[in-house]
Protein backbone atom coordinates (compact mmCIF):
# COMPACT_ATOMS: atom_id res chain seq x y z
CA UNK A 1 0.00 0.00 0.00
CA UNK A 2 1.83 2.98 -1.17
CA UNK A 3 0.71 6.89 0.02
CA UNK A 4 0.08 8.57 -2.75
CA UNK A 5 0.17 12.89 -3.73
CA UNK A 6 -1.02 14.60 -6.29
CA UNK A 7 1.04 16.27 -8.64
CA UNK A 8 0.66 19.65 -10.46
CA UNK A 9 1.07 17.97 -14.20
CA UNK A 10 -1.46 15.35 -13.19
CA UNK A 11 -3.59 15.79 -15.74
CA UNK A 12 -1.17 15.51 -18.26
CA UNK A 13 -0.04 11.98 -17.33
CA UNK A 14 -3.54 10.74 -16.84
CA UNK A 15 -4.50 11.92 -20.31
CA UNK A 16 -2.07 10.21 -21.93
CA UNK A 17 -2.70 7.50 -19.77
CA UNK A 18 -6.37 6.80 -20.54
CA UNK A 19 -5.30 7.15 -24.17
CA UNK A 20 -3.00 4.32 -24.09
CA UNK A 21 -5.35 1.93 -22.08
CA UNK A 22 -8.32 3.34 -24.51
CA UNK A 23 -6.20 1.92 -27.14
CA UNK A 24 -5.50 -1.42 -25.11
CA UNK A 25 -9.17 -1.06 -24.45
CA UNK A 26 -9.84 -1.24 -28.73
CA UNK A 27 -7.35 -3.21 -29.82
CA UNK A 28 -8.72 -6.42 -27.38
CA UNK A 29 -12.69 -5.61 -27.76
CA UNK A 30 -11.49 -5.52 -31.54
CA UNK A 31 -9.79 -9.61 -31.38
CA UNK A 32 -13.32 -10.64 -29.69
CA UNK A 33 -16.03 -13.13 -31.57
CA UNK A 34 -18.87 -10.94 -32.77
CA UNK A 35 -21.34 -12.39 -30.65
CA UNK A 36 -20.71 -12.71 -26.68
CA UNK A 37 -24.23 -13.42 -25.74
CA UNK A 38 -27.12 -14.83 -27.68
CA UNK A 39 -29.54 -12.42 -28.79
CA UNK A 40 -31.67 -11.54 -26.34
CA UNK A 41 -30.04 -13.50 -23.43
CA UNK A 42 -28.77 -11.01 -20.47
CA UNK A 43 -25.14 -10.66 -20.40
CA UNK A 44 -24.24 -11.43 -16.05
CA UNK A 45 -23.59 -8.31 -14.40
CA UNK A 46 -20.80 -9.55 -12.46
CA UNK A 47 -17.20 -9.74 -13.81
CA UNK A 48 -17.28 -12.14 -16.54
CA UNK A 49 -15.00 -14.93 -15.73
CA UNK A 50 -13.70 -17.52 -18.06
CA UNK A 51 -15.36 -20.86 -17.43
CA UNK A 52 -13.08 -23.13 -15.46
CA UNK A 53 -11.76 -21.13 -13.23
CA UNK A 54 -11.69 -22.23 -9.52
CA UNK A 55 -14.12 -20.05 -7.86
CA UNK A 56 -13.01 -19.51 -3.60
CA UNK A 57 -16.53 -20.48 -2.57
CA UNK A 58 -18.58 -21.23 -5.71
CA UNK A 59 -21.85 -22.64 -6.18
CA UNK A 60 -21.75 -26.62 -6.10
CA UNK A 61 -22.22 -27.60 -9.42
CA UNK A 62 -26.28 -29.08 -10.17
CA UNK A 63 -25.12 -30.95 -12.87
CA UNK A 64 -21.78 -33.12 -12.60
CA UNK A 65 -22.32 -35.35 -15.35
CA UNK A 66 -20.22 -33.56 -17.63
CA UNK A 67 -23.00 -32.30 -19.67
CA UNK A 68 -22.74 -28.22 -20.58
CA UNK A 69 -24.10 -26.18 -23.73
CA UNK A 70 -21.22 -25.73 -26.00
CA UNK A 71 -18.87 -22.50 -25.66
CA UNK A 72 -16.95 -20.84 -28.21
CA UNK A 73 -13.34 -21.54 -29.19
CA UNK A 74 -11.92 -18.96 -27.78
CA UNK A 75 -14.37 -16.42 -25.63
CA UNK A 76 -12.86 -12.57 -24.99
CA UNK A 77 -14.40 -10.34 -22.61
CA UNK A 78 -13.14 -7.14 -21.70
CA UNK A 79 -14.15 -5.15 -18.40
CA UNK A 80 -12.87 -1.42 -18.36
CA UNK A 81 -13.53 0.71 -15.28
CA UNK A 82 -12.90 4.01 -14.29
CA UNK A 83 -12.34 5.54 -10.82
CA UNK A 84 -12.35 8.66 -8.91
CA UNK A 85 -12.00 8.85 -5.33
CA UNK A 86 -12.18 12.05 -3.15
CA UNK A 87 -11.59 12.03 0.53
CA UNK A 88 -13.94 14.42 2.25
CA UNK A 89 -12.75 14.33 5.53
CA UNK A 90 -9.86 12.94 7.63
CA UNK A 91 -5.86 14.11 7.00
CA UNK A 92 -6.05 12.83 3.62
CA UNK A 93 -5.30 15.81 1.26
CA UNK A 94 -8.94 16.61 -0.34
CA UNK A 95 -7.97 15.98 -3.97
CA UNK A 96 -9.94 13.94 -6.84
CA UNK A 97 -7.75 10.88 -7.29
CA UNK A 98 -8.47 9.21 -11.30
CA UNK A 99 -7.70 5.97 -12.13
CA UNK A 100 -8.56 3.23 -14.11
CA UNK A 101 -8.15 -0.85 -14.55
CA UNK A 102 -8.61 -2.75 -17.92
CA UNK A 103 -8.88 -6.47 -18.08
CA UNK A 104 -8.97 -9.07 -20.47
CA UNK A 105 -10.89 -12.89 -20.26
CA UNK A 106 -9.55 -14.92 -22.61
CA UNK A 107 -10.76 -18.65 -22.50
CA UNK A 108 -9.60 -21.16 -25.20
CA UNK A 109 -11.02 -24.11 -25.16
CA UNK A 110 -8.44 -27.15 -25.74
CA UNK A 111 -10.03 -28.57 -29.19
CA UNK A 112 -8.55 -25.24 -30.64
CA UNK A 113 -4.98 -26.77 -29.94
CA UNK A 114 -6.31 -30.85 -30.90
CA UNK A 115 -7.10 -31.55 -27.56
CA UNK A 116 -10.50 -32.17 -25.96
CA UNK A 117 -12.58 -29.43 -24.38
CA UNK A 118 -11.96 -30.40 -20.83
CA UNK A 119 -8.70 -28.72 -21.06
CA UNK A 120 -9.16 -25.08 -21.27
CA UNK A 121 -5.98 -21.95 -21.29
CA UNK A 122 -6.86 -19.21 -19.43
CA UNK A 123 -5.18 -15.91 -19.71
CA UNK A 124 -6.01 -12.65 -17.68
CA UNK A 125 -3.87 -9.61 -18.81
CA UNK A 126 -4.81 -6.49 -17.17
CA UNK A 127 -3.71 -3.25 -17.54
CA UNK A 128 -3.73 -0.25 -14.39
CA UNK A 129 -3.51 3.33 -15.01
CA UNK A 130 -3.67 6.82 -12.88
CA UNK A 131 -4.10 7.56 -9.07
CA UNK A 132 -5.46 5.74 -6.21
CA UNK A 133 -6.67 6.55 -2.75
CA UNK A 134 -4.88 3.58 -1.16
CA UNK A 135 -3.10 4.08 1.30
CA UNK A 136 -4.46 7.99 2.18
CA UNK A 137 -6.66 6.65 4.88
CA UNK A 138 -6.55 3.29 6.10
CA UNK A 139 -3.67 0.65 5.65
CA UNK A 140 -6.01 -1.75 4.27
CA UNK A 141 -6.64 -0.55 0.38
CA UNK A 142 -9.43 1.30 -0.17
CA UNK A 143 -10.21 0.69 -3.68
CA UNK A 144 -8.88 -3.21 -4.67
CA UNK A 145 -8.97 -3.12 -8.47
CA UNK A 146 -6.33 -0.78 -8.15
CA UNK A 147 -4.17 -2.75 -5.93
CA UNK A 148 -3.44 -4.67 -8.30
CA UNK A 149 -0.96 -5.43 -9.96
CA UNK A 150 0.74 -2.24 -8.05
CA UNK A 151 -1.01 0.62 -6.64
CA UNK A 152 1.08 3.03 -8.52
CA UNK A 153 0.99 4.73 -11.56
CA UNK A 154 0.93 2.30 -15.36
CA UNK A 155 0.98 -1.25 -14.46
CA UNK A 156 0.87 -4.15 -16.59
CA UNK A 157 0.25 -8.46 -15.93
CA UNK A 158 -0.29 -11.07 -17.43
CA UNK A 159 -1.91 -15.13 -15.51
CA UNK A 160 -2.11 -17.93 -17.57
CA UNK A 161 -2.72 -20.93 -16.57
CA UNK A 162 -4.66 -24.36 -17.71
CA UNK A 163 -7.71 -26.14 -16.29
CA UNK A 164 -8.86 -29.96 -16.51
CA UNK A 165 -12.05 -30.57 -15.63
CA UNK A 166 -13.33 -34.10 -15.49
CA UNK A 167 -16.69 -34.88 -16.25
CA UNK A 168 -17.55 -35.73 -12.20
CA UNK A 169 -16.64 -31.73 -12.04
CA UNK A 170 -13.29 -32.27 -10.34
CA UNK A 171 -11.03 -29.70 -11.73
CA UNK A 172 -7.43 -28.71 -11.46
CA UNK A 173 -6.01 -25.34 -12.19
CA UNK A 174 -1.84 -25.21 -13.02
CA UNK A 175 -0.26 -21.67 -13.66
CA UNK A 176 -0.29 -18.36 -12.50
CA UNK A 177 -3.90 -17.09 -11.46
CA UNK A 178 -5.14 -13.88 -9.95
CA UNK A 179 -7.26 -14.66 -6.65
CA UNK A 180 -9.17 -11.66 -7.39
CA UNK A 181 -10.68 -13.50 -10.49
CA UNK A 182 -11.22 -15.50 -8.14
CA UNK A 183 -13.37 -13.82 -5.33
CA UNK A 184 -15.07 -12.22 -8.36
CA UNK A 185 -17.44 -15.03 -8.12
CA UNK A 186 -18.16 -15.64 -5.06
CA UNK A 187 -22.11 -15.55 -4.13
CA UNK A 188 -23.79 -12.84 -2.80
CA UNK A 189 -20.41 -10.84 -1.90
CA UNK A 190 -18.43 -11.55 -5.64
CA UNK A 191 -17.43 -8.65 -8.00
CA UNK A 192 -13.53 -8.44 -7.19
CA UNK A 193 -13.41 -4.86 -7.21
CA UNK A 194 -15.04 -4.08 -9.79
CA UNK A 195 -18.22 -4.84 -8.91
CA UNK A 196 -19.78 -4.71 -6.04
CA UNK A 197 -17.73 -3.89 -2.67
CA UNK A 198 -14.32 -1.58 -3.35
CA UNK A 199 -12.34 -2.44 -0.35
CA UNK A 200 -9.74 -4.90 0.03
CA UNK A 201 -11.48 -6.35 3.01
CA UNK A 202 -14.69 -7.45 1.27
CA UNK A 203 -13.21 -7.87 -2.42
CA UNK A 204 -10.35 -10.24 -1.32
CA UNK A 205 -10.17 -11.02 2.44
CA UNK A 206 -6.69 -10.52 2.87
CA UNK A 207 -5.49 -13.55 4.98
CA UNK A 208 -1.18 -12.49 5.25
CA UNK A 209 -0.67 -16.18 3.81
CA UNK A 210 -2.72 -16.57 0.77
CA UNK A 211 -0.81 -13.46 -1.34
CA UNK A 212 -3.45 -11.83 -3.99
CA UNK A 213 -1.94 -13.51 -7.02
CA UNK A 214 -0.40 -17.39 -7.01
CA UNK A 215 1.30 -19.81 -8.92
CA UNK A 216 1.01 -23.04 -8.08
CA UNK A 217 -2.04 -25.73 -8.09
CA UNK A 218 -4.99 -25.70 -7.55
CA UNK A 219 -7.89 -28.79 -6.55
CA UNK A 220 -11.62 -28.49 -6.83
CA UNK A 221 -13.82 -31.75 -6.11
CA UNK A 222 -17.09 -31.38 -6.10
CA UNK A 223 -19.30 -33.86 -3.91
CA UNK A 224 -22.80 -34.46 -3.36
CA UNK A 225 -22.23 -32.84 0.20
CA UNK A 226 -19.65 -30.58 -0.04
CA UNK A 227 -17.32 -28.62 -2.26
CA UNK A 228 -13.66 -29.79 -0.97
CA UNK A 229 -10.34 -27.55 -2.46
CA UNK A 230 -7.07 -28.12 -2.08
CA UNK A 231 -3.90 -25.28 -3.54
CA UNK A 232 -0.57 -25.37 -3.34
CA UNK A 233 1.11 -22.27 -3.90
CA UNK A 234 3.98 -20.04 -4.20
CA UNK A 235 3.66 -18.04 -0.99
CA UNK A 236 5.55 -14.93 -2.60
CA UNK A 237 2.90 -13.01 -3.86
CA UNK A 238 3.49 -13.02 -8.48
CA UNK A 239 2.29 -10.24 -9.62
CA UNK A 240 4.91 -8.48 -12.14
CA UNK A 241 6.76 -11.94 -12.04
CA UNK A 242 7.28 -14.41 -14.75
CA UNK A 243 10.11 -17.28 -14.84
CA UNK A 244 10.10 -19.96 -12.59
CA UNK A 245 13.84 -19.16 -11.38
CA UNK A 246 12.62 -18.15 -7.88
CA UNK A 247 9.44 -20.56 -7.39
CA UNK A 248 9.28 -22.04 -4.11
CA UNK A 249 12.66 -19.87 -2.51
CA UNK A 250 10.61 -18.89 0.10
CA UNK A 251 8.85 -22.17 0.99
CA UNK A 252 5.36 -23.56 0.46
CA UNK A 253 2.01 -22.44 0.56
CA UNK A 254 -1.37 -24.44 1.24
CA UNK A 255 -4.98 -23.74 1.59
CA UNK A 256 -7.63 -26.43 2.02
CA UNK A 257 -11.44 -25.79 2.78
CA UNK A 258 -14.83 -27.24 2.81
CA UNK A 259 -17.71 -25.15 1.49
CA UNK A 260 -21.19 -26.52 2.55
CA UNK A 261 -24.31 -25.69 0.74
CA UNK A 262 -27.46 -25.31 3.23
CA UNK A 263 -31.17 -24.16 2.86
CA UNK A 264 -32.85 -22.07 5.83
CA UNK A 265 -35.94 -20.80 5.53
CA UNK A 266 -36.15 -22.63 1.65
CA UNK A 267 -33.43 -19.83 1.01
CA UNK A 268 -29.69 -21.44 -0.30
CA UNK A 269 -26.91 -20.21 2.14
CA UNK A 270 -22.75 -21.55 1.86
CA UNK A 271 -20.46 -22.13 4.39
CA UNK A 272 -17.24 -22.56 4.59
CA UNK A 273 -14.01 -23.36 6.89
CA UNK A 274 -11.18 -22.43 5.26
CA UNK A 275 -7.31 -23.23 6.41
CA UNK A 276 -4.24 -21.85 5.31
CA UNK A 277 -0.86 -22.56 6.05
CA UNK A 278 3.21 -21.94 4.76
CA UNK A 279 6.25 -23.00 5.42
CA UNK A 280 7.71 -19.03 5.16
CA UNK A 281 9.92 -17.83 7.55
CA UNK A 282 10.07 -14.48 6.77
CA UNK A 283 7.44 -11.23 6.61
CA UNK A 284 5.46 -11.13 2.90
CA UNK A 285 7.55 -7.92 2.65
CA UNK A 286 5.60 -7.64 -1.16
CA UNK A 287 2.36 -7.41 0.26
CA UNK A 288 3.10 -4.63 2.78
CA UNK A 289 3.74 -1.00 2.61
CA UNK A 290 7.25 0.32 3.51
CA UNK A 291 6.26 1.38 6.84
CA UNK A 292 4.75 -1.80 8.25
CA UNK A 293 7.70 -3.89 7.74
CA UNK A 294 9.86 -4.05 10.61
CA UNK A 295 14.05 -3.54 10.59
CA UNK A 296 16.45 -6.97 10.74
CA UNK A 297 16.78 -7.90 14.05
CA UNK A 298 13.40 -6.26 15.40
CA UNK A 299 12.49 -9.82 16.79
CA UNK A 300 9.29 -10.07 13.75
CA UNK A 301 9.50 -12.54 11.11
CA UNK A 302 11.98 -14.77 12.63
CA UNK A 303 9.73 -17.78 13.37
CA UNK A 304 9.23 -20.69 10.71
CA UNK A 305 5.73 -21.55 9.40
CA UNK A 306 2.05 -20.00 9.14
CA UNK A 307 -1.00 -21.06 9.91
CA UNK A 308 -4.47 -19.59 9.78
CA UNK A 309 -8.21 -20.43 10.18
CA UNK A 310 -11.31 -18.59 8.61
CA UNK A 311 -14.37 -19.66 8.78
CA UNK A 312 -16.67 -17.75 6.54
CA UNK A 313 -20.54 -17.75 5.48
CA UNK A 314 -23.25 -16.08 3.17
CA UNK A 315 -26.58 -16.61 3.36
CA UNK A 316 -29.40 -15.48 0.48
CA UNK A 317 -32.54 -13.68 2.29
CA UNK A 318 -34.67 -13.43 -0.54
CA UNK A 319 -34.28 -14.30 -4.19
CA UNK A 320 -31.45 -16.68 -4.75
CA UNK A 321 -29.17 -18.05 -7.26
CA UNK A 322 -30.54 -18.14 -10.88
CA UNK A 323 -33.62 -15.74 -9.84
CA UNK A 324 -34.09 -13.56 -12.60
CA UNK A 325 -34.91 -10.81 -10.30
CA UNK A 326 -32.10 -11.17 -7.95
CA UNK A 327 -31.62 -11.93 -4.79
CA UNK A 328 -30.41 -10.34 -1.00
CA UNK A 329 -28.09 -11.60 1.22
CA UNK A 330 -26.04 -11.51 4.34
CA UNK A 331 -22.12 -12.65 4.68
CA UNK A 332 -19.93 -12.81 7.53
CA UNK A 333 -16.18 -14.08 8.50
CA UNK A 334 -14.09 -14.82 10.91
CA UNK A 335 -10.39 -14.49 10.76
CA UNK A 336 -7.37 -15.92 13.07
CA UNK A 337 -3.88 -17.29 13.06
CA UNK A 338 -1.10 -17.88 14.63
CA UNK A 339 0.82 -14.53 14.49
CA UNK A 340 4.37 -14.24 13.88
CA UNK A 341 5.76 -14.36 10.51
CA UNK A 342 1.90 -13.32 9.29
CA UNK A 343 1.29 -9.99 9.96
CA UNK A 344 -2.75 -9.76 10.25
CA UNK A 345 -3.47 -11.74 13.67
CA UNK A 346 -7.39 -11.88 13.90
CA UNK A 347 -10.24 -10.02 11.86
CA UNK A 348 -13.98 -10.08 11.26
CA UNK A 349 -16.69 -8.53 9.20
CA UNK A 350 -20.47 -8.60 8.26
CA UNK A 351 -22.82 -7.00 5.36
CA UNK A 352 -25.55 -7.12 3.55
CA UNK A 353 -25.69 -6.89 -0.35
CA UNK A 354 -27.72 -7.64 -2.80
CA UNK A 355 -30.48 -6.37 -5.84
CA UNK A 356 -33.10 -4.26 -5.11
CA UNK A 357 -36.48 -5.57 -5.14
CA UNK A 358 -37.72 -4.63 -8.75
CA UNK A 359 -34.31 -3.70 -10.00
CA UNK A 360 -32.12 -6.52 -10.42
CA UNK A 361 -29.41 -4.87 -12.74
CA UNK A 362 -29.00 -2.37 -9.88
CA UNK A 363 -26.92 -3.29 -6.89
CA UNK A 364 -26.23 -2.38 -3.40
CA UNK A 365 -24.17 -3.24 -0.37
CA UNK A 366 -23.57 -2.64 3.32
CA UNK A 367 -20.62 -3.75 5.33
CA UNK A 368 -18.30 -3.41 8.54
CA UNK A 369 -14.66 -4.75 8.81
CA UNK A 370 -12.12 -5.00 11.85
CA UNK A 371 -8.79 -5.74 11.11
CA UNK A 372 -5.90 -6.31 13.97
CA UNK A 373 -1.89 -6.92 13.14
CA UNK A 374 0.03 -9.50 14.95
CA UNK A 375 1.02 -8.22 18.68
CA UNK A 376 4.78 -8.54 17.58
CA UNK A 377 4.30 -6.13 14.72
CA UNK A 378 2.57 -3.40 16.32
CA UNK A 379 5.93 -3.84 19.17
CA UNK A 380 8.68 -3.93 16.70
CA UNK A 381 7.10 -0.77 14.83
CA UNK A 382 6.30 1.05 18.10
CA UNK A 383 9.66 3.40 17.52
CA UNK A 384 8.68 4.06 14.15
CA UNK A 385 4.50 4.65 14.04
CA UNK A 386 2.05 4.24 16.66
CA UNK A 387 -0.39 1.13 15.36
CA UNK A 388 -3.59 -0.07 17.03
CA UNK A 389 -6.80 -2.32 15.11
CA UNK A 390 -8.30 -0.75 11.57
CA UNK A 391 -12.40 -0.54 11.53
CA UNK A 392 -14.19 0.76 8.46
CA UNK A 393 -17.82 0.64 6.91
CA UNK A 394 -18.72 0.65 3.41
CA UNK A 395 -21.67 1.15 1.44
CA UNK A 396 -22.34 1.33 -2.28
CA UNK A 397 -25.36 1.97 -4.77
CA UNK A 398 -25.10 0.31 -8.46
CA UNK A 399 -26.77 1.53 -10.80
CA UNK A 400 -26.64 -0.85 -14.07
CA UNK A 401 -27.73 1.46 -16.60
CA UNK A 402 -27.58 -1.35 -19.21
CA UNK A 403 -25.86 -4.89 -19.84
CA UNK A 404 -22.70 -3.36 -20.46
CA UNK A 405 -22.69 0.05 -18.60
CA UNK A 406 -22.74 0.43 -14.83
CA UNK A 407 -22.36 3.34 -12.47
CA UNK A 408 -21.37 2.87 -8.89
CA UNK A 409 -21.45 5.33 -5.99
CA UNK A 410 -19.39 4.34 -2.86
CA UNK A 411 -18.84 5.94 0.56
CA UNK A 412 -16.17 4.51 2.91
CA UNK A 413 -15.49 5.69 6.51
CA UNK A 414 -12.37 4.45 7.72
CA UNK A 415 -10.56 4.71 11.31
CA UNK A 416 -7.31 3.82 10.39
CA UNK A 417 -4.64 1.39 12.32
CA UNK A 418 -2.08 4.43 12.26
CA UNK A 419 -3.11 6.28 15.65
CA UNK A 420 -2.45 9.74 15.02
CA UNK A 421 -4.70 9.63 12.00
CA UNK A 422 -8.45 11.19 12.29
CA UNK A 423 -11.27 8.74 10.83
CA UNK A 424 -11.26 9.43 7.52
CA UNK A 425 -14.29 9.52 4.96
CA UNK A 426 -14.09 8.62 1.08
CA UNK A 427 -16.48 9.38 -1.64
CA UNK A 428 -15.70 7.54 -4.77
CA UNK A 429 -17.77 6.86 -8.54
CA UNK A 430 -16.69 4.05 -10.63
CA UNK A 431 -17.91 3.42 -14.23
CA UNK A 432 -17.68 -0.16 -15.70
CA UNK A 433 -18.17 -0.63 -19.27
CA UNK A 434 -18.31 -4.53 -20.46
CA UNK A 435 -17.03 -5.15 -24.06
Amino acid sequence: MKVQVASPSTGRRLSWALLRASAFSLALAASAPPALAQEGEEEPVSVPQPDGTLPVEPTLPADTTGSEAPHDPVDVKLVWAQFADLPVAGDAADIVRYGGKVDAYIAVKGSTVGLDDSIELNLHPEFRYGEAANGEIGLLPSNAALFYPDSDGEQFDLSASITKTWKSGTSLTVGKVNVLDLAAQLPITGGGGIEGFQNLAYALPPSAIVPGSITGALLSVPTDKALLRLWVFDPDISSQRSGLDHLFSNGVGMLASVTVPATIGGKRGYYALKLAASTRSNIAARSLPPVLIPAPGSGFGDEKGEFAAILAGSQYISGGPGDPNGGIGIFGQVYVSAGDPTFLDLSGQIGMTGNPPGRPRDRFGLGWYRYSLTDGLVDALATRVSLEDEEGIEAFYTLGLSKRFRLTANLQVIDSAVTVRDTGVLAGLRFATVF
